[in-house]
């Protein structure tokens, strides 16, 4: 029988650290909507303000479902608003007035262009927090350039790291630097927030372009090319730094991964592997040379492996306790029993799927958990919940029967 993640429950009442936090999104597709719901997750309201036929994330769909839509936006709101419209704009300054914080990743210039500038913000609001996602930054020849994440992770470095030396360098498979961003971001909105909040700051504005966080995790890249002038080669799984480290194919099929970045645990593999002469082996007696030989070392590991299957292998290096680790996919992960313990990997209400299988609440805290309060709304769901005690009544329908404020798809 198939195993099931742990089934999760929504619970609207539910108080997270944040509560109180208002956040007006006004961001499209990545790395915003995962800044914001990492807001979220822990208490703070979000806002996605969303053009009338929703947020362009939506329309990433499977199989007619939108998946990525449902798992970034948990625990949101959403306004449907025509921001082309002065009275559109109006009511994101109406909200932003009460709000902590406001994130937007729109061209730079475009909020300029709308009247919603950081100057013009703060003069309604000091104490906001205003997050301006973009490619390249608010500054500098590229400001006005569009910076999808592909972009980025080409002109970043990390392409021309990835992959095999007599291949094409390799963009990654998922939203790389749109995450990253995103992760950035929610640090550097805690530490603006704690300026405003503990120490009696005032708002202000954070450049967070996708470029520089990606940048700044590939290491000591630009220290080794002034030492070596060398341009660090793809080199596949195969580590530079250390050695042994790849991924070796079992008996059965299926892949392991196995990492001995120090010198214990690499002589510990060639021992473990029935050649203890190997550690004594000028090739391969230390890091340097294990990495200068890795080719050698890697034939010589990958020959062991291949001639077990992948539970004999786990089992035999997890016994002389040699770090290695399955090469999983996406099939045996929803499987896995670490998964399924830790609850990594919930089950939450859905009124497309049933259950809709997704992450936890990520990183576990021991006090403030964080909490699961509502499933991803539909487009203008939240439209007169919010907007009805802003503005009033009349105000209201009038920016309804113009269009600006769209009144969204109904809950089945």
């Amino acid at each position: 029988m198939a195993k099931r993640p742990a089934k999760k429950t929504f619970t609207p009442s539910a108080r997270g650290p944040l509560n109180g936090v208002r956040v007006v999104d006004l961001s499209r597709l990545v790395a915003g909507n995962v800044l914001t719901l990492q807001l979220a997750d822990f208490g703070a309201e979000v806002i996605k303000i969303e053009p009338p036929e929703g947020d362009t994330l939506r329309s990433w769909k499977v199989q007619g479902v939108e998946t990525a839509w449902k798992v970034y936006s948990r625990n949101k709101k959403s306004v449907a608003l025509d921001l082309r419209a002065d009275a559109g704009r109006a009511v994101v300054r109406e909200l932003a007035r009460s709000a902590a914080i406001l994130v937007e990743s729109f061209r730079p210039g475009v909020l300029e262009d709308m009247g919603l500038s950081p100057a013009e913000l703060h003069e309604i609001n000091p104490r906001l927090v205003i997050v301006r996602i973009s490619g390249w930054g608010q500054d500098g020849r590229y400001r006005h350039k569009p910076g999808f994440g592909t972009l980025i992770e080409g002109y970043s470095g990390f392409a021309s790291m990835n992959g095999f030396e007599d291949r094409e360098p390799v963009l990654p498979p998922m939203y790389l630097a749109d995450a990253m961003a995103a992760l950035y971001g929610y640090g550097a909105v805690m530490v603006a927030l704690r300026e405003v909040e503990v120490n009696g700051g005032k708002g202000q504005t954070l450049d967070l372009p996708l470029f520089d966080p990606l940048f700044s995790v590939l290491g000591p890249q630009a220290a080794n090319h002034k030492l070596t002038g060398e341009v660090k080669v793809r080199s596949g799984s195969r580590s530079t730094n250390a050695a042994p480290r790849n991924v070796y194919e079992t008996k059965d099929g299926h892949w392991v991964c196995l990492s001995a970045s120090t010198q214990g645990m690499a002589e510990r593999v060639l021992v473990k592997i029935g050649r203890p002469e190997l550690v004594k082996d000028p090739k391969f007696a230390t890091n340097i040379e294990r990495v200068k030989n890795g080719v050698e070392l890697d034939a010589i590991i990958g020959g062991f492996i291949k001639t077990r299957d992948l539970a004999t292998n786990l089992k035999f290096f997890d016994e002389a306790g040699v770090t290695i680790g399955p090469v999983y996919d996406i099939a045996q992960i929803v499987q896995d029993d670490y998964v399924l313990e830790r609850e990594a990997l919930i089950e939450i209400p859905d009124e497309d799927m049933g259950e809709l299988p997704t992450h936890s609440v990520v990183p576990r805290l021991s006090g403030t958990p964080g909490a699961l309060k509502s499933a991803a709304p539909k487009v203008g769901e939240h439209n007169e919940a919010l907007l009805k005690p802003l503005l009033g009544d009349a105000e209201y329908a009038r920016l309804v029967a113009s269009g600006t404020v769209s009144k969204g798809a109904k809950k089945k």
